[in-house]
């Protein structure tokens, strides 16, 4: 049996805070959003997209979709939060090697939305804590 006596790995994703591997701070403003907020924010545009959907277009599926697509490219795209993720304090920000963290711009908030929106990439978590849709569009939820 070897035994570790050089303390945690530094390419281990247990050690340090959610967060760590980013250069996220433990807490406060600028660190990883926590998934309580994350679920909150979705919600919250989940249903203003529908109470926009049931007031002028009768509950329609696809318009709801549309809807919820356009806040997020438009509103996370621009200024990376939605009404949501503005309400939950978080926001969203896409992550530049040697450069500080910008917002997405519209490409990439349609990139991360319509990954949303397929939900299989929601769930699925890396070790730095971003789900899939974060990760394929290099951004980062942080608190606000």
């Amino acid at each position: 049996m070897v035994v570790n006596t050089q303390g945690p790995d530094s390419n281990d994703a247990s050690a340090g805070h959610p967060g760590d591997q980013l250069g996220l701070p433990p807490t406060g403003p600028g660190s990883l959003a926590p998934w309580s907020r994350r679920i909150l924010a979705l919600f919250i545009d989940w249903g203003i997209a529908s109470v926009i959907s049931l007031a002028w277009f009768d509950y329609n599926v696809w318009v709801t979709l549309g809807i919820f697509l356009l806040i997020h490219v438009v509103l996370v795209g621009l200024l990376g939060v939605s009404l949501g993720k503005r309400l939950a304090r978080i926001q969203v920000v896409r992550l530049h090697q040697n450069a500080p963290a910008s917002v997405p711009g519209p490409l990439w908030a349609l990139v991360r939305a319509l990954l949303l929106l397929l939900v299989v990439p929601a769930v699925v978590v890396s070790p730095d804590g971003r789900a899939l849709h974060d990760k394929i569009a290099g951004t980062v939820q942080v608190v606000m």
